[in-house]
């Protein structure tokens, strides 16, 4: 497998002048990490690790938009015409985050029902209805990804492309900021959705060739399926079993299935979380946008 590549992100290195803004140099120093995090494996770990950063970096980010300086500078600004601009990118990262959660918690129902099928029936013919649910689940859910992912693609190509004039330095860091810190958010967004909708190349849907084309980054489109995650691996382990099954074989293991399933369902509890955490910064972002607004 090719090297993974850096977590893209569309726009350009900001260099923050920290005498204008003292929280500058960690919010520069917050996205560095963020882009600098490869991601194009699709590991769980990794994944997470960004979430785990882009709250932190959030954090960071409210310290700046509370700034007065700040927000004197963006409501005098054409009229607020940013903030407006930012408080529809909220609502947009908001919607996605909330569509990412509800994905994680019925990928998790759909685990842990597998996990109790295997414990009460084992290797019984009966389990086989249990696997082929799961998988008409997953090529359900790969429908909403791709509607998901799309809509990232748009608001990717949305971001920056508005522009704005006679902008002092100061707002003008603002805005680079609060864009790049949208275009990191939905980078995280798109790999989450694609790490759920990965399958082996054996076992690969008819829908992978539109998810392939709006995944992250070039490279890891032109490895395609062959890019192997947490969720390949069960959709894998199953088929063997469901095989196994169906072939009438003598000695049926179902502890490949079991192991993974418990791997897969304690790895969702780490994205819950901090799914969670980021949910909650990004309504604190929404509303400091309408303070502004309000004042």
């Amino acid at each position: 497998m090719a090297k993974s590549k850096n977590i893209p992100c569309p726009v350009r290195s900001i260099s923050l002048p920290s005498r204008l803004n003292p929280n500058g140099l960690k919010i520069e120093a917050e996205l560095d990490k963020l882009k600098n995090l490869e991601t194009s494996s699709h590991r769980a770990e990794t994944i997470q690790a960004g979430v785990l950063g882009l709250v932190e970096l959030y954090n960071c980010v409210q310290e700046l938009i509370q700034c007065p300086n700040t927000q004197k500078a963006l409501v005098q600004h054409q009229n607020g015409a940013f903030v407006e601009e930012a408080l529809e990118g909220s609502l947009e990262l908001l919607e996605s985050c909330d569509t990412i959660r509800n994905l994680f918690r019925m990928n998790k129902e759909q685990v842990q029902h597998l996990q109790s099928a295997l414990r009460r029936k084992g290797a019984d013919s009966s389990i086989e209805k249990d696997i082929s649910n799961y998988f008409i689940f997953r090529k359900n859910m790969k429908k909403e990804i791709v509607k998901n992912l799309r809509r990232l693609k748009q608001m990717e190509n949305r971001v920056g492309s508005s522009v704005f004039w006679d902008i002092e330095q100061h707002l003008s860091m603002v805005i680079r900021v609060l864009r790049e810190v949208t275009a990191v958010t939905t980078s995280l967004f798109k790999a989450m959705l694609v790490f759920l909708s990965y399958q082996d190349t054996k076992i690969k849907p008819k829908g992978w060739s539109i998810i392939s084309k709006l995944m992250i980054t070039k490279s890891a489109s032109s490895q395609g399926g062959q890019i192997f995650s947490g969720m390949g691996s069960i959709d894998v382990a199953l088929a063997s079993l469901r095989e196994q099954i169906r072939n009438n074989e003598t000695k049926v293991d179902v502890n490949v299935a079991r192991r993974r399933l418990q791997t897969l369902d304690s790895s969702i509890e780490g994205f819950e979380a901090g799914l969670q955490s980021l949910y909650k910064q990004l309504i604190r972002s929404r509303v400091s946008f309408l303070n502004i607004l309000a004042v």
